[in-house]
């Protein structure tokens, strides 16, 4: 009880000055909060503890350096950290994240932050649902496209052998794919921002 009246400001400078106990009072305070946001977004425990370690291991370093700016944003910059060991894990996999359990892909998941209130959220999902719907609209060989290009990831390359068209007809397809997503948007007058 007593470690949440003092702030991670306080917990910072303290750990820095060499009081060990006082990091471990911040992994304590975040832990649940850092270690839901990179599970939710690789799926796997083994990794998000592999990551949510490597975090740490690189607060510690820049803290140790004396290279953190203490502005009362302790959590936001480890979060940005771990976001970063994320998207470094990913790349090194070479794959995109995995989003949900539906399969359906969500830039949301990219490029969201654990602070979503509930009013941003159900913002959130109006905004997918309506994208969805507007993709279904679609003819079958873009929205297929689609759906392989931007949920599955797949390249052009991949697209042409699954499809049995030319690369050049498959990025053909996108490109009407977008297009007229974006036609149907402006007619009913969607708006795609939160």
């Amino acid at each position: 009880m007593e470690h949440e009246l003092i702030t991670d400001a306080v917990l910072v400078s303290n750990y820095i000055k060499g009081e060990e106990h006082a990091l471990s009072v911040l992994i304590t305070r975040h832990k649940q909060k850092i270690y839901s946001f990179i599970y939710s977004k690789v799926y796997d425990r083994d990794i998000t503890e592999d990551i949510f370690q490597d975090t740490f291991i690189k607060v510690i370093r820049t803290l140790k350096l004396g290279k953190y700016n203490e502005e009362g944003k302790f959590l936001p910059w480890v979060m940005r950290i771990a976001h970063n060991l994320v998207i470094d894990h990913f790349r090194k996999s070479n794959r995109m994240p995995k989003f949900d359990n539906t399969g359906e892909f969500s830039i949301f998941s990219v490029l969201s932050d654990a602070s979503l209130d509930a009013e941003k959220g159900m913002i959130k999902e109006q905004i997918e649902s309506d994208l969805r719907r507007l993709i279904q609209e679609l003819p079958e060989d873009q929205k297929d496209v689609l759906v392989m290009r931007m949920y599955n990831d797949m390249s052009f390359k991949e697209i042409s052998e699954k499809t049995g068209v030319s690369i050049n007809t498959a990025l053909g397809r996108m490109r009407y794919a977008l297009i007229n997503l974006r036609k149907v948007i402006e007619q009913k007058n969607i708006v795609l921002t939160n």
